[in-house]
């Protein structure tokens, strides 16, 4: 009897411990990490938001440099090697088996598991300076948006002539402010409903833009603009070389997001893989955002011809409706504000991370403080988060007041990101991951498209270089524009 009542508790135990097992597998992921839930369709909306940023603005004038002809197809061959090697860099998620090997949480994790050594170093500074740069970039277009709205509305009143004179100054402050605000939501995982506003934003000013553009071809009825683009005479042989550079790498910063790839892959819940859900959201953003790209840098360019504004919503191509354009820079400030944290988020991150390996014991690091809010779940703050990621935003935001230049930062930050972040690592780490022989045509052909993309980048850098330098000879800080 005693024996039967023994059994009895252990069939017991036995169906407690299956239960256990089944609730903590229904709650945590194969690496003991609660559950991620992202989908294709949050994927899909943080690259958007990540990709649709201010890049588009300055597409039109970038077709402009280049032309009907070669604006288009470069276009079309960014937006071809972005995605394909998105895909590569997909199936580098996790090391080894790309359905059940060990998970890379971030983009350096990748590089360490694949490549190792010096080439996780070299990864690691180009990123961070990338994602510093982005910054930087993002605050000067979110304040030249805050003064588009401004001088429209002082164009409507005292008419186009007007000088309507504005310093960017203090819009970059408040732009700093609220960074410095959304900047302690603690990590990744937690800002998807503001990537989801954000990329709801940049589609309304893209289509707006886009509109405009349409309205103007359609008023006139001429089609602006020549097969080569800027013509000799408006600007000098000298000028048309780096201005096409330049544009090269606009487009290459409007296609670039593989960056934080690995970071918004490791949001995503499997089965199916994680690998395969991220190639089905990057084929799905990278084709809605090229027809974009496609519309608006061309209808700007067919509106405008080589009159292209820098910024085609803010340059001032456009003056009515003046309600519409002050619509389309209130879109644009608003995903600004998500697009920075959408990039920022993985360098807080790993800064937090480094500073918590090398100080374990330090309160100040590691403490979290929760703060109750009546309604809500308690707040969790950490004073090494709001202290480090504040003082980020005033460098960036200082940084942005002293070099205004959209289109030059835009064109040096494409240049500087795209070959090794979105080509060179990817590439490199694929064929590891998949064991391809050196010499192979496969191997031969991944390593000429590297080379390619090199040699774009390079001559992208030149002339974005070269126009800060034009830029710095006419420039003074914090006077009005």
């Amino acid at each position: 009897m005693k024996m039967g009542e023994n059994n009895n508790v252990a069939s017991k135990h036995q169906v407690f411990d299956v239960s256990i097992n089944v609730t903590e597998s229904k709650c945590f992921d194969d690496d003991g990490r609660l559950k991620r839930t992202g989908s294709v369709w949050t994927a899909s909306a943080h690259i958007i938001t990540a990709v649709i940023g201010s890049g588009v603005l300055s597409l039109a004038w970038a077709v402009a440099q280049l032309g009907w002809i070669a604006g288009p197809i470069v276009m079309i061959l960014f937006s071809f090697v972005t995605y394909y090697t998105s895909a590569l860099l997909a199936d580098c998620y996790r090391s080894g088996d790309s359905v059940s090997g060990k998970r890379n949480y971030t983009y350096m994790d990748a590089v360490q598991a694949n490549l190792g050594g010096l080439q996780v170093k070299i990864c690691g500074w180009i990123q961070y300076a990338n994602l510093f740069g982005v910054a930087i970039g993002y605050t000067i277009a979110s304040s030249i948006s805050m003064i588009a709205i401004k001088r429209s509305n002082c164009f409507h009143k005292h008419g186009d002539q007007a000088p309507c004179q504005v310093s960017s100054t203090p819009y970059m402050i408040m732009f700093g402010v609220i960074e410095i605000i959304f900047s302690q939501i603690p990590d990744f995982d937690q800002i998807w409903w503001l990537s989801i506003v954000a990329a709801v934003m940049s589609f309304t000013y893209s289509t707006i833009g886009l509109g405009l553009g349409v309205a103007k071809v359609a008023e006139t009825g001429k089609i602006g603009g020549s097969l080569t683009g800027i013509s000799i005479g408006t600007v000098t042989e000298m000028q048309k070389i780096w201005k096409s550079f330049q544009a090269l790498g606009a487009i290459a910063f409007a296609y670039s997001y593989s960056l934080i790839l690995i970071e918004i892959q490791d949001t995503l819940k499997s089965p199916p893989s994680e690998s395969k859900t991220m190639k089905n959201a990057t084929l799905i953003s990278v084709a809605v955002t090229t027809v974009f790209y496609m519309l608006c840098g061309c209808f700007g360019y067919a509106a405008f011809g080589d009159l292209a504004p820098g910024n085609l919503l803010t340059g001032f191509g456009f003056y009515n409706p003046y309600w519409l354009l002050d619509i389309a820079n209130i879109a644009i400030v608003v995903h600004l504000v998500g697009a920075y944290q959408v990039y920022c988020q993985p360098l807080f991150a790993f800064i937090e991370k480094t500073a918590a390996e090398w100080y374990p014991e330090s309160k100040f690091i590691t403490k979290e403080i929760s703060v109750p809010i009546m309604g809500y779940k308690s707040l969790k703050l950490n004073l090494f988060r709001i202290i480090w990621r504040t003082i980020f935003v005033i460098i960036t935001t200082v940084i942005s007041m002293l070099l205004p230049f959209f289109n030059d930062i835009v064109g040096i930050l494409g240049a500087f990101g795209f070959w090794p972040l979105t080509v060179y690592f990817p590439v490199e780490m694929y064929i590891v991951q998949k064991k391809i022989t050196k010499w192979s045509t496969k191997w031969i052909c991944l390593q000429m498209l590297s080379v390619a993309c090199l040699i774009i980048s390079i001559a992208a850098a030149a002339g974005s270089f070269a126009g800060v330098v034009s830029d710095l000879q006419v420039y003074k800080p914090f006077k009005m524009t």
